[in-house]
């Protein structure tokens, strides 16, 4: 780790502990702090994410949520139905923007929330969590509301692996120490400080997240990160820690699509990359049945959205006085 990332890493890390709710209350002032979940078929988790929300810090007699809003991708589930009956605001991903045709992906949710939301902090929380409580929104937040130049706020956290048989205290974060680390040391030394990279659960102040383009897929976390750090400089970042993160896991054809996503991604953002560098957008994997086994191709195109800014029809102050 070079000295830049070792003393941010002692300078701009801080626990959930360090930010209870009562002091975040007494920080928030007018800022107006608006909460994203997307969700893709999240019906089994989605429910009792809202409604803890709700009763800690939405409909507290203090609230610090001003905006609790369910960005639905096409679920086949009863995910809308579900989040809106425990508490959310649900808004289908296509009717945001809506001259826009979608593009399949997390990213896209996360993008076009932007447009739907009117809170000066926007916080991203995935929405297939089961260890979730309502201190991730608050310790993420409170560091910001603490430092007019603090931009983004990454969550960092344990991640179990189930196995399907036991639970390993370890493991949960493949992708992570296989692909985001690596490239990011090698290029980008200065964020080597980031536990958790591609952590799903973040805030940023719109007035950055609003000039940053978004990996429509599962690129954008890692886009984000990088872009910020480009945009902002390093000292604008920071990460809390809020313990323990579980949620369901994928499989490791799945992650493997992941992994190449991240890799376009992050690697469409050297600087000598649009000088040459030819990019592959497929993934071919193999798949055994009995004693035959058979490629299978997969399109891993990395997207992506323009920074919301740069819409004509993005006017968040609309979305706040609504």
């Amino acid at each position: 780790m070079n000295d830049s990332a070792r003393r941010w890493l002692a300078s701009r890390s801080s626990r959930c502990t360090d930010w209870p709710l009562d002091h975040v209350r007494a920080l928030k002032g007018q800022t107006r702090i608006s909460v994203v979940l997307p969700a893709l078929n999240e019906a089994a988790t989605v429910g009792a994410i809202v409604r803890a929300l709700r009763r800690e810090l939405v409909d507290a007699a203090h609230p610090l949520v001003d905006e609790l809003i369910v960005v639905d991708s096409g679920s086949s589930d009863d995910t809308a139905e579900v989040a809106s009956s425990s508490g959310a605001s649900v808004v289908a991903c296509a009717d945001i923007l809506p001259r826009l045709p979608t593009i399949p992906g997390k990213g896209e949710a996360l993008w076009r929330a932007l447009a739907a939301t009117g809170g000066d902090i926007v916080v991203y929380i995935d929405a297939d969590l089961t260890s979730f409580t309502p201190t991730f929104v608050t310790a993420l937040v409170g560091p910001l509301l603490a430092d007019p130049e603090l931009k983004l706020v990454k969550a960092t956290y344990d991640r179990p692996l189930n196995d399907g048989a036991r639970v390993h205290p370890g493991g949960g974060g493949r992708v992570t120490e296989l692909v985001a680390r690596p490239l990011l040391n090698l290029h980008w030394p200065d964020l080597a400080g980031f536990e958790q990279p591609l952590a799903g659960e973040y805030a940023g102040r719109r007035e950055l997240l609003e000039q940053l383009p978004y990996a429509t897929g599962y690129g954008v976390e890692i886009g984000l990160l990088i872009d910020a750090y480009r945009y902002a400089g390093l000292d604008a970042l920071a990460q809390v820690d809020l313990g323990v993160r579980r949620h369901r896991h994928h499989d490791d054809q799945r992650l493997g699509r992941m992994a190449a996503e991240i890799w376009q991604t992050a690697l469409a953002r050297l600087e000598w990359a649009p000088h040459g560098l030819d990019l592959s957008s497929t993934l071919t994997q193999f798949v055994r049945t009995g004693s035959d086994v058979s490629p299978v191709t997969h399109d891993v195109t990395a997207l992506e959205r323009p920074p919301m800014v740069d819409m004509d029809e993005y006017d968040y102050r609309k979305a706040a006085a609504q």
